[in-house]
């Protein structure tokens, strides 16, 4: 059977050093090479979309970066996320030409994804339109913000599986007067990261393949 779709875990990884590498993976993608789905997470930081807003940010830059917090322009759409240890952060290195060559309907699919997954573990989520993500009630649960270059797409998905959720008071979470939650809070103990991991496969599968 031919491999349609690598996966890789790249563990505990700096912001920098990742995109990176995602940037290798997307040009290796565009030659040809076949899809990729990433998981990772970062050390405390902001990434300030193309459409950030200044005023999401609610402390100053100095104030935020004193408390471990690196700030990163990066060239996805949207407002600024945070990411941190406890986020699973999954990185689809896709090649639209594959999957329809449409944006919307891929940014659609993606929720759908985090909808089913979070069904999985028994949280009732919601996408919600014209707000990229998904939510818990009023709750925010996990963040998607992406990029393309030739149809081949990165960045990606942020979920919240046992995030400190203390840090989201630094910012808007994507703009939004809006807060965030976890699976673990929700569920009230922990929930397995490598579980989670292995369901979102199924379901990239499931959706994409």
């Amino acid at each position: 059977m031919k491999q349609n779709m690598i996966v890789e875990d790249w563990g505990l990884v700096d912001y920098a050093e990742g995109y990176d590498r995602q940037r290798q993976c997307v040009q290796r993608v565009i030659e040809g090479a076949v899809d990729h789905l990433i998981f990772c997470e970062h050390p405390p930081v902001l990434t300030l979309g193309r459409m950030t807003n200044p005023d999401s940010l609610l402390y100053q830059r100095h104030d935020i970066e004193e408390r471990g917090v690196t700030i990163i322009n990066v060239d996805r759409g949207g407002d600024v996320t945070l990411h941190a240890p406890g986020q699973l952060i999954v990185y689809p290195i896709f090649n639209l030409n594959k999957h329809g060559k449409d944006l919307k309907a891929y940014m659609e699919k993606l929720e759908e994804v985090a909808v089913d997954l979070l069904k999985n573990f028994g949280i009732l989520a919601i996408s919600i339109s014209g707000q990229r993500g998904v939510f818990v009630g009023d709750d925010k649960i996990i963040s998607i913000g992406v990029g393309v270059r030739k149809w081949v797409t990165y960045h990606g998905l942020g979920i919240n599986v046992a995030t400190d959720l203390s840090l989201f008071n630094l910012i808007k979470p994507c703009g939004l007067n809006v807060c965030m939650t976890s699976m673990q809070k929700l569920k009230g103990h922990p929930v397995s990261m490598k579980d989670v991991k292995a369901k979102v496969v199924e379901l990239f599968q499931k959706r994409f393949l």
